[in-house]
């Protein structure tokens, strides 16, 4: 077949036939159910060493290690679409950047949420570090929630809205942490957890593409900048960056930048508006992209191979993997048109910042009630694997219910 298949192009006006793609919900779907297995895994005892991250001081990956460059991929995927479906709406640049500026500082607001929970000091907030962090993200959620209803509905969702963001404040507002030396302290933002680093990284390539968004080679040239870089990082000139904050430096080593943008590539060659439209075409390019990876991560295995050292390697292996997985769904949803196949997982896919905090309600939750169960049974091998199966299962499950109320998370 050698026919281009009807999905929406990326061109400089910003013409695109849809605003959504079946492959892109699809793929960030199933990358949804795998995080939320294994993050419920990992508290799971007697189990294989490639079932959770891999220690940082040897030089391999796990499967578990590729879930967080898949969604940095996917975000890369879906930034061309996003950016360019907006301007089409509203051609107004400044416009852009201040949308970027709040999805990512969104983002990053609820990265501090969840990395700082633990941090509370009860007797400093007069209130359980647990349940501050319920009421933040209840805060959170309710002020990035959209609901299409009556206009009376309408309404009630907008004050909805502004109780939500007057929450938020207020729990950060309170918040108290000890230091290790005995100071009181507010939040802690050194560390912003996986939706902050997503949020700062979302910024700082937001930064490199739309200015260059135009240039069909830009994209590649920033990537091998980012890949560049992070190969000197990691050849053991880290301290150029191992002190700077993310809020100064966001780019931080180069790695997560890097997946992005290559996210941003394999977009721009499904997708783009260049010579190559045919679906051969595509296929051989998206095909050469991900070879060209994983040659290129083998010779810069020197360098370690770690996500927690986040070494080329690393990046080059989760890229080519994350290209050759995208390229079959896109053949298989966008060109075949068989998605029935996915319908568990679309809910994931399309409501996904609310399939992402669904688990960590529950387990504020449970561990304000001081609700143990788990961490006493059901915790080691098979049964422990059961255990977050149906715990995956469960959180499909609710976030499809309230897919299907029409209540969602959008950043």
């Amino acid at each position: 077949m050698t026919t281009a298949a009807p999905t929406p192009s990326i061109s400089t006006t910003g013409q695109s036939t849809t605003t959504r793609l079946a492959s892109i919900d699809i793929f960030r779907g199933l990358t949804m159910v795998v995080m939320i297995f294994v993050n419920d895994l990992d508290s799971v005892h007697s189990l294989p060493w490639w079932t959770h991250h891999a220690k940082a001081n040897i030089n391999v990956m796990t499967y578990v290690d590729m879930v967080f460059p898949f969604f940095l991929f996917i975000v890369g995927l879906s930034m061309p679409l996003a950016i360019q479906q907006r301007l089409k709406k509203n051609p107004s640049i400044p416009a852009l950047w201040l949308h970027v500026f709040i999805r990512s500082a969104s983002l990053v607001v609820l990265g501090l949420i969840l990395a700082n929970a633990e941090l509370g000091d009860p007797t400093l907030m007069g209130i359980n570090p647990s349940l501050w962090a319920l009421l933040a993200l209840l805060g959170a959620s309710l002020f990035l929630s959209v609901y299409k209803g009556s206009e009376r509905a309408t309404t009630i969702h907008r004050w909805l809205r502004i109780l939500g963001l007057i929450l938020t404040i207020a729990m950060f507002a309170i918040f108290r942490r000890t230091t290790h030396n005995g100071n009181v302290a507010w939040i802690d933002g050194s560390y912003a957890e996986i939706l902050g680093i997503i949020g700062y990284t979302y910024f700082a390539v937001a930064v490199l593409y739309i200015p260059t968004r135009r240039w069909l080679w830009a994209p590649l040239a920033w990537f091998v900048a980012l890949l560049t870089f992070n190969s000197i990082c990691s050849a053991g000139n880290n301290a150029l960056v191992a002190h700077l904050p993310l809020y100064i430096w966001p780019f931080h080593n180069g790695s997560s930048a890097c997946i992005i943008m290559a996210g941003v590539i394999t977009s721009v060659i499904f997708l783009g508006a260049h010579r190559w439209q045919t679906l051969r075409q595509k296929i051989l390019l998206g095909l050469t992209f991900a070879i060209t990876t994983l040659i290129a991560g083998r010779i810069l295995t020197p360098l370690g191979i770690s996500k927690i050292r986040a070494t080329p390697t690393w990046d080059l292996y989760s890229i080519g993997a994350a290209v050759l997985f995208f390229t079959l769904l896109y053949w298989i949803c966008d060109v075949k048109k068989r998605t029935a196949w996915a319908a568990f997982v679309r809910p994931a896919g399309s409501n996904t910042l609310l399939t992402y905090l669904i688990p960590d309600f529950y387990y504020f939750f449970i561990f304000w009630l001081g609700f143990k169960y788990f961490e006493i049974h059901l915790n080691s091998g098979w049964q422990g694997v059961m255990r977050s199966v149906i715990f995956t299962a469960l959180v499909l499950a609710v976030a499809a219910a309230f897919t299907k109320l029409k209540v969602r998370l959008q950043l």
